[in-house]
C-alpha cells in the first residue's frame, strides 16, 4: 500500500493466530502487514513501521536454531510489542532469560496489574484482575535491564513487561484472541496511545488509491477478470471497472458447481446492471463430465482447478490484446503462502493462484484486494455501491459444490444439492438469522438410510446442514438454531427435494488450528 499511510509491521514466528492481531489492527483504522521473521531484515527498510509487533510462535527460545527477528528491530526508535513467544524472544535478545521444564499454562487466566503503564490504560487499577488467554510451556526466569513488571499470574510472573523509556513492552497472553476480551482495547493502546498513530485506514481512501494504483498498473492495456461469482472476484471486478472502464473484460466460468441460481444472478448483475463486458461459458458438462467417478476431494479440487484454468484461458485468448489477469485474491491468501510454519497451508490453499500463473498464459497479475481481510473486502463492496445483501453473502469454496459432495459426483446430486441448500438459506432469511451466522451450507452425504414416507418405504440420501458463528473466520463454534427453524428446513427438504430422506445437523466446533471448513 501507499506509504502515506501510518504503517505497522507484524513480524510472524509461525502462531496459528497471527492474521488476528492483523485483523485488530485494522478493526481500529491502523493499516499493517504480516512479514516471515527470516524476511524483515531485507524489507525493514523500505517499509519504514511506525511500530512492531512481534508474534506468538509454536518453537522455544532456549532450543537452538530458535527462530529471532534481527536486532535492527529494537534499533529503530519506534514501539515494540512482543506477544507471547514474540515477548520471550525480546527478552532473550535483549539480555533476559527463558527456560523451559516449567508449569505450562494454557486457557483463561488472570492477571493482577502490579503497575501503571500506557498499555493497560482504562482496564483498571494497581491490584485489579484481568482475564486473558495463555498458550504457553516456557517460562521467563529473568527480565533484561530496563524494563518492569506491568502485571503478574501465578504462572507467569512476568505476564506484562515494560521499558517505558524504549517503549519496549511484552505480554505472555494473546490479546488477539476473543478469549481475552479486553484485548483489543491494550493493542489499540499500543498503537494509538504508546505508538502515536491516528488510525487513517479506510476503505475509502483504499478505494482512491486503489484506483489510481490500477490505472498507473494497467495504463491503456486490456485486462481479464476470471469472475467465480463469489464476493472476492465480484468486488475486485467492479473496482477495476471503475478504474479503467471497457479495458475490462470478465470471463465468467460457470461449473455446474454453483449455488441454486447463481450463474443467472452473476450474468443479470455484470452485464445488464454494471454494464461490464462479460463472457458467459457454460461449461457444466466438461466439469461433471472430467469429474465422473472421482472420489477423492483433493482429487476433486486439481481436477476443477485444471479445467477451469484451460477453459478460461482458452476463451481469454479471444480477447484481442490483453495483458492483464485480475484476480480476487485476498491477504489471508498471501499470508498463509509465505507461512513461516509451513503446515497445511499449500493443501489449503491448492485452489487459489497465490504463487503466479502457469508461464505459458503470458498475463501480468492484478490483484487489488490483495492487501485486505474478508471482511474489508465487504465493505470495499458496499463503498463501491454492491447491494450489501450481495456482498454479505456467506463465503462459498472455489470448488463450488464439489466437496460438499462426498464421494462420486453426479449431475442427478449436484441437482439434490442446490434444491436442498436452496431451502436452507431461504427459510435462515426468513427468519432472520441469515447475518447471525458465518457460513450455512448443506453437504449431500455418501449415506443412504431406510425411511417410512406415508404408506411406502424410501431408502434414499441423508443430507447435512451446517452452520457455524465466527468473527474472524478462523475459530468457530455451531450455530444454536431454534428447534422450529431447523424443523421447518427438515420438513421441506424432505417434502420438497426428491431423494432426501433424513436431515441431520452438525454440531462440531472449529477450535484455533483446524484445516478450514468448505
Amino acid at each position: 500500500m501507499t506509504p502515506t499511510h501510518e504503517r505497522v509491521l507484524i513480524v510472524d514466528f509461525g502462531s496459528q493466530v497471527t492474521q488476528l492481531i492483523a485483523r485488530r489492527l485494522r478493526e481500529s483504522g491502523v493499516f499493517c502487514e504480516i512479514h516471515p521473521y527470516d524476511k524483515v531484515e531485507a524489507m525493514l527498510a523500505d517499509f519504514a513501521p511506525k511500530a512492531v509487533i512481534l508474534s506468538g510462535g509454536p518453537a522455544s527460545v532456549h532450543e537452538d536454531d530458535s527462530p529471532a527477528v534481527t536486532k535492527r528491530v529494537f534499533e529503530l526508535g519506534v514501539p515494540v510489542l512482543g506477544i507471547c513467544y514474540g515477548e520471550m524472544t525480546m527478552c532473550a535478545e535483549l539480555g533476559g532469560k527463558v527456560e523451559g521444564g516449567h508449569h505450562r499454562e494454557f486457557g483463561r487466566a488472570e492477571i493482577k496489574i502490579e503497575k501503571v503503564s500506557p498499555l493497560l490504560a482504562g482496564l483498571g487499577n494497581v491490584g485489579d484482575l484481568e482475564t486473558v488467554w495463555m498458550s504457553h510451556g516456557d517460562k521467563i526466569t529473568a527480565i533484561p535491564d530496563g524494563f518492569e513488571v506491568v502485571a503478574s499470574s501465578p504462572g507467569s510472573p512476568y505476564a506484562v513487561i515494560a521499558d517505558e523509556a524504549r517503549r519496549f513492552y511484552g505480554i505472555q497472553f494473546h490479546p488477539e484472541v476473543a478469549h481475552t476480551p479486553r484485548g483489543a482495547q491494550m493493542l489499540r493502546n499500543f498503537t494509538h496511545g504508546i505508538a502515536g498513530l491516528t488510525g487513517d485506514w479506510t476503505m475509502a481512501s483504499f478505494r482512491q488509491e486503489m484506483v489510481a494504483k490500477i490505472r498507473d498498473q494497467v495504463g491503456d492495456g486490456k485486462v481479464i477478470c476470471g469472475l467465480s461469482g463469489g464476493v472476492d472476484s465480484s468486488v475486485a471486478a467492479v473496482l477495476i471497472h471503475e478504474a479503467i472502464g471497457a479495458q475490462l473484460t470478465c470471463v465468467f466460468v460457470d461449473t455446474g458447481l454453483l449455488r441454486h441460481n447463481e450463474a443467472e444472478q452473476v450474468v443479470t448483475l455484470f452485464r445488464d446492471h454494471y454494464n461490464i463486458p462479460l463472457i458467459h461459458v457454460d461449461a457444466g458438462d466438461l466439469f461433471l463430465g472430467e469429474l465422473a467417478g472421482v472420489s477423492d476431494p483433493e482429487t476433486k479440487r486439481k481436477t476443477i482447478g485444471r479445467l477451469f484454468i484451460e477453459v478460461f484461458d482458452k476463451e481469454s485468448a479471444k480477447i484481442e490484446g490483453a495483458a492483464f489477469l485480475a484476480q480476487g485474491t485476498l491477504y489471508p491468501d498471501v499470508i498463509e503462502s509465505v507461512s513461516t510454519s509451513g503446515g497445511p497451508s499449500a493443501v489449503i490453499k491448492s485452489h487459489h493462484n497465490v504463487g503466479g500463473l502457469p508461464d505459458y498464459m503470458k498475463l501480468k497479475l492484478v490483484e487489488p484486494l490483495r492487501e485486505l481481510f474478508k471482511d474489508e473486502v465487504r465493505a470495499l463492496g458496499v463503498e463501491l455501491g454492491l447491494a450489501p445483501a450481495f456482498v454479505g453473502r456467506h463465503p462459498f469454496p472455489g470448488p463450488g459444490l464439489a466437496i460438499r459432495i462426498p464421494g462420486e459426483i453426479t449431475r442427478e446430486k449436484v441437482a439434490v444439492l442446490q434444491q436442498a441448500d436452496a431451502i436452507y438459506l431461504d427459510e435462515i432469511r426468513k427468519a432472520g438469522l441469515y447475518d447471525k451466522i458465518w457460513q450455512a451450507f448443506a453437504v449431500l452425504l455418501p449415506v443412504k438410510t431406510v425411511g417410512v414416507m406415508g404408506d411406502a418405504r424410501t431408502y434414499e440420501d441423508v443430507l447435512a446442514l451446517r452452520a457455524v458463528t465466527s468473527t474472524d473466520g478462523m475459530t468457530a463454534d455451531f450455530f444454536e438454531f431454534p428447534w422450529e427453524v431447523l424443523g421447518r428446513c427438515a420438513t421441506r427438504i424432505i417434502n420438497e427435494v426428491r431423494g432426501v430422506n433424513r436431515v441431520v445437523y452438525d454440531v462440531t466446533s472449529k477450535p484455533p488450528g483446524t484445516i478450514e471448513w468448505e
